[in-house]
């Protein structure tokens, strides 16, 4: 994990040192998380569950109209679950790290779209091996910039990659759709 966060952090100074123009701040918000895929079926009702997430905030611009965004986000994710009398809430906890390519096609409003890699650091679950450790999604969204400093995000991140472990039979994803306000510096 240490090398993994070096790897990172120079990427993004290497990154910095040839942009024109560069921004960061941090951002939290309001996550609306469900699991989805057919491990599941059957078995009960899978909701939503209502959590948040909070990071940092990068902006690469490549042109006037075109930017790379990299963040680094802590998400709390997951579903609420019942079946028969017994209900619970799996609760699953993500370092996400969102590299979304953005398009201002209005001034302050831009779509966004990209990978986000999620690296699991924490779970409700007993058993270890319940979920992977590492999760994929593609980000879908729009961004708004208020002014200099203040933005507003709506994102919804598909699941692609299965996030149940080896020995569970079913696929699965987590599905999240976040809305965030910011501050940049």
């Amino acid at each position: 994990m240490k090398k993994l966060g070096f790897l990172l952090t120079a990427l993004l100074a290497l990154t910095v040192g040839h942009a024109q123009d560069f921004g960061i701040g941090v951002k939290g918000g309001i996550n609306v998380a469900s699991i989805g895929g057919s491990a599941y079926s059957g078995l009960g009702s899978l909701g939503t569950k209502v959590s948040f997430h909070l990071g940092g905030v990068a902006e690469v611009a490549i042109s006037d109209k075109m930017a790379v965004q990299p963040e680094l986000l802590y998400s709390s994710q997951g579903t609420k679950w019942s079946y028969g009398t017994g209900d619970n809430d799996l609760k699953l906890d993500y370092l996400n790290l969102p590299i979304l390519g953005k398009y201002y096609f209005l001034e302050g409003l831009s779509a966004e779209a990209g990978p986000v890699v999620g690296f699991l650091i924490s779970t409700n679950q007993d058993d270890d091996d319940r979920f992977k450790k590492l999760d994929v999604a593609f980000a879908i969204g729009a961004s708004y910039k208020l002014n200099e400093n203040i933005f507003f995000s709506l994102r919804y991140n598909k699941g692609i990659a299965n996030i149940n472990g080896d020995s569970y039979t079913g696929n699965s994803q987590n599905n999240v759709l976040q809305i965030s306000a910011g501050y940049a510096f």
